[in-house]
């Protein structure tokens, strides 16, 4: 049944979508047409829906490692980021090199961005036992506000009309396009590529299955010498390295330039699509794709029936929600247990009375 989960939160979000669309005067029918079909209708749409799960597919993987060995890194949305500002980086850096080295040197760069700024929890954790959750979630502040001052400041476009961007980068690189016609990139099929390596080392490696009987079964772990410093550091290094490349192939790709935002929120809707799978590759693959048609479906809601852009967070929130109710409801079983109640005897002492 629990495999079954995702599917029963996926129905009871479409019925509560019916109640929503009928509370706020829309046709239930043609609101599920604008969302759910119509951005698949064109090659283009398929595209879209392509290009927008690239980021949550990249994230979703890399937390999913640190999920299954109770590391709880909630801020790949940071690591996004900086992996975005350190390859960009060197795109700016390259300039108009035709360079056949550059592009890769900007995932090398994007992928150490992210490690670097998932290092801090993983040290912070281990040095002082710190909570990871706490530390990555204000981690995603600071590199979003890093980001902010840099196109603001000493890598704003001088061109750019004192707009918060950078230089647009050359066209050598950029992530070259997977569909012609359409905007996506090769940045999916490095998802995929690492949606079978994510497999191959959670079931073929050592390391994978130390990282499993760390989060199954945290005593046994211990009694067999594994070291729980170790797995945090490989769950907090390789998740901010997949967030990295993540950001990378967004400014690398259908943005072209850094901006002061350049992620509507992939880093935090990575963290449900990575339980939507639970948290296995080929589950996290149909997830992501599962969100992504989420946020194609909210933006056409918004142009073609006036709905609020806050639509796509409820239908995401609603997701979550029925995902972690159906879970409850399968793992426990209510029982109504009637509880006798005794009265205690009323016992006076001699100073009392």
């Amino acid at each position: 049944m629990r495999v079954a989960s995702p599917l029963i939160a996926a129905v009871a979000m479409l019925l509560t979508g019916i109640v929503i669309f009928t509370i706020l005067g829309k046709d239930p029918q043609q609101a599920f047409y604008v969302f759910f079909i119509k951005p698949l209708a064109t090659l283009y749409g398929v595209g879209e829906l392509l290009l927008k799960a690239t980021p949550l597919l990249l994230c979703a993987l890399g937390l999913a490692l640190g999920f299954r060995a109770n590391v709880w890194n909630i801020g790949a949305e940071g690591q996004l980021t900086m992996g975005a500002i350190a390859g960009g980086g060197v795109a700016l850096w390259l300039g108009d090199s035709t360079s056949m080295w550059g592009l890769p040197l900007m995932f090398v760069a994007g992928a150490l961005g992210g490690m670097a700024w998932a290092a801090i929890p993983a040290f912070l954790r281990n040095r002082f036992n710190t909570s990871e959750i706490l530390v990555t979630l204000m981690l995603v502040y600071i590199a979003q506000l890093l980001l902010s001052y840099l196109v603001h400041g000493p890598w704003r476009d001088p061109q750019g009309f004192n707009f918060p961007q950078s230089k647009s980068f050359s066209d050598a690189h950029l992530v070259p396009l997977l569909i012609e016609g359409a905007r996506t990139n090769w940045g999916f099929i490095l998802g995929l590529v690492l949606a079978l390596a994510s497999w191959l080392f959670s079931s073929k490696t050592f390391a994978g299955f130390r990282m499993q009987v760390a989060g199954l079964a945290p005593a046994a772990a211990a009694y067999a010498g594994f070291s729980n410093k170790r797995n945090v550091w490989t769950a907090l290094l390789i998740s901010g390295a997949t967030a990295g490349l993540a950001g990378l192939c967004e400014v690398a790709g259908p943005i072209g330039q850094l901006q002061a935002q350049i992620s509507p929120g992939y880093g935090f809707a990575a963290i449900i699509v990575a339980w939507i799978g639970r948290l296995h590759p080929v589950g996290i693959v149909l997830g992501a794709l599962l969100m992504s048609l989420l946020y194609l479906g909210g933006e056409s809601a918004q142009m073609q029936m006036a709905l609020p852009s806050a639509i796509t967070g409820l239908f995401q929130g609603l997701l979550l929600f029925y995902l972690l109710a159906a879970d409850l409801f399968i793992t426990f079983r209510l029982i109504n247990i009637k509880v006798a109640r005794k009265q205690a005897p009323l016992v006076v002492t001699k100073e009392a009375a």
